[in-house]
């Protein structure tokens, strides 16, 4: 009987792990800033890309980019964003050849890394024949781990 609860607490012992990579993952917070598709046929010359933006001249460059063609800011919830308190998360997809497309994040972190969870999701039944390029732009509180894209 003493030798089998030895090993029921060996092996009890053994099954926990202390590896961080196995840590809770929660919800990140993030503020939308823009959802919605280009539709310059890759005028606007922004690839299918993941961005991590941290200061105010990278932002700027990447809105005048983004209304080269059209005006898509003016749809922003806000353009003011203040670097000191967030950071940009903005992820482009490919060009697709028609309407439908768009993108869905999800921003989870653990004790090692911010995690953002890039979901395309195309159009059901028809779609229109416009060609257009999905972005979906987000703003969270700047920290000091690293972001992962998945």
């Amino acid at each position: 009987m003493k030798n089998v609860l030895i090993i029921l607490l060996s092996i009890l012992v053994l099954s926990c792990s202390s590896d961080d990579s196995n840590s809770e993952m929660t919800n990140v917070v993030s503020t939308l800033i823009a959802k919605d598709n280009l539709y310059g046929n890759g005028v606007e010359g922004i690839t299918e890309q993941n961005l991590i933006i941290s200061n105010q001249t990278t932002w700027n460059d990447l809105i005048t980019q983004m209304n080269s063609v059209n005006n898509v800011s003016d749809n922003f919830t806000e353009t003011d964003i203040d670097f000191s308190e967030h950071t940009i998360i903005a992820v482009f997809d490919e060009i697709k050849g028609n309407g439908g497309h768009n993108l869905e994040l999800n921003i989870m972190s653990n004790s090692e890394n911010i995690i953002v969870n890039v979901t395309d999701l195309a159009p059901e039944g028809n779609a229109t024949t416009v060609i257009t390029q999905p972005f979906h732009i987000v703003k969270i509180q700047n920290s000091d781990l690293p972001i992962i894209f998945e």
